[in-house]
């Protein structure tokens, strides 16, 4: 009886935890000033401007490949940094932003061409292609470890 009783209860806090999931408003978040098809990010009640002396040099480990679902979280978040930072009031030319690339999310900085030929990739197209691409235009820099570079078989 009172393994029922821990059980309901716990179940009951776990449901509770769970609701604010379900009222989630994702439509607030929005892409953009500088990347307008990556880095959606929200306003944030009580922050305003940055002083526009801010610089910023900032660097993503990103290890973990992209779902099924898109391109890699972890590159998105160095364009979602970039955006809110510059809706912000931070000039983008004092935001030096590196991602450095390590594991199966190596892949993911090969040209489609490349991505689909790779033994080792899941997908054809590289789903990150794009954004890479973007974050490149926008003087993000990747670094691709050596090791994973090897491993991968990329040259």
């Amino acid at each position: 009886m009172m393994r029922k009783a821990i059980t309901m209860t716990l179940a009951g806090a776990l449901a509770l935890a769970a609701a604010p999931l379900g009222a989630q408003d994702m439509s607030v978040f929005k892409p953009g000033p500088v990347l307008t098809e990556f880095g959606a990010h929200a306003p944030v009640p009580g922050v305003g401007q940055l002083p526009a002396d801010t610089e910023f040099a900032i660097a993503f480990d990103v290890a973990t490949p992209a779902g099924e679902s898109g391109p890699n979280r972890g590159f998105d978040s160095a364009a979602r940094f970039l955006n809110m930072h510059v809706a912000h009031g931070v000039p983008q030319e004092n935001i030096r932003l590196v991602v450095v690339v390590h594991g199966k999310a190596s892949l993911e900085l090969l040209t489609n061409a490349a991505h689909a030929a790779s033994p080792l990739s899941r997908q054809g197209d590289n789903p990150s292609a794009k954004l890479v691409e973007v974050l490149l235009e926008a003087d993000v820099r990747f670094i691709l470890c050596g090791q994973s570079a090897a491993a991968n078989g990329i040259k």
